[in-house]
């Protein structure tokens, strides 16, 4: 690979409550995704949020939620396409506001959490939110983990969205390409976010847990920022990619 984006979870802190290292982050990263208020964030983080972004030039994505801020956005909902399709509108227009009054633009959509396992499999709702996409941008982005073949980024595609597939170097994967979750951060194993970092910039692949080498449609790199190790994985990982002359260098729409 000649480039790739790296990309980040970012503005998550609620009040007094603060979420993962967003001033280390995003010195490091070329794109974050910017929580708007229904799993995380307040009105107030998500500005000092494009603040920092501006300072440090990066691109900023929404990175809306299921309306769940005592879950974090995890727990699952029974929500219908029209619900889908107003959270999506109302968080991505909070979030473009933020980003209007800093003469900055809405660079892509990513989903979180519980929001992202339903627009996994449900068709309808996955519709109605990639209508939601295509009508909030003139150039619209989807940010989704790799491999894109689920049902939000296969409506996306059908209405001509850029889709930009995810790699994340701090997880696994099973032999089909799906991420194997983890349900309570610990610290990742730098030599093997490293390795898989590196597997996917030579092959376009990365290895499972039974160790199959599973080819992923990727152009970014996901890290999570909340990890008690992210920013020394995050450092890891781009002195390997300047090893191997690839570029580090955010998406043109």
């Amino acid at each position: 690979m000649k480039s790739i984006d790296i990309n980040c979870d970012m503005g998550e802190s609620f009040g007094n409550w603060v979420m993962g290292d967003d001033n280390g982050m995003m010195q490091r990263v070329t794109t974050a995704n910017v929580a708007c208020g229904f799993h995380a964030s307040d009105p107030l983080t998500m500005l000092e949020t494009v603040t920092l972004a501006k300072k440090n030039d990066v691109k900023i994505g929404s990175h809306p939620g299921l309306p769940d801020l005592l879950g974090f956005g995890r727990r699952m909902m029974n929500i219908t396409a029209e619900d889908a399709h107003a959270y999506v509108v109302y968080q991505t227009g909070a979030l473009q506001a933020s980003l209007k009054i800093h003469g900055m633009k809405l660079n892509h959509i990513k989903p979180h959490g519980a929001f992202y396992s339903i627009l996994k499999h449900d068709k309808v709702i996955a519709e109605a939110v990639a209508d939601a996409i295509n009508q909030l941008s003139d150039e619209p982005m989807l940010y989704w983990p790799a491999p894109t073949d689920a049902a939000l980024p296969t409506a996306a595609k059908q209405l001509g969205i850029r889709v930009i597939g995810e790699i994340y170097p701090d997880l696994q994967y099973d032999d089909d390409g799906a991420l194997v979750i983890q349900r309570k951060k610990h610290e990742t194993d730098i030599n093997f976010a490293v390795k898989q970092v590196e597997q996917f910039a030579r092959t376009r692949t990365v290895s499972s847990l039974s160790g199959k080498a599973v080819e992923l449609d990727a152009e970014s790199i996901c890290i999570h920022g909340d990890g008690p190790n992210a920013l020394e994985i995050t450092d890891a990982i781009i002195a390997k990619l300047k090893n191997l002359d690839c570029a580090i260098k955010s998406i043109n729409q």
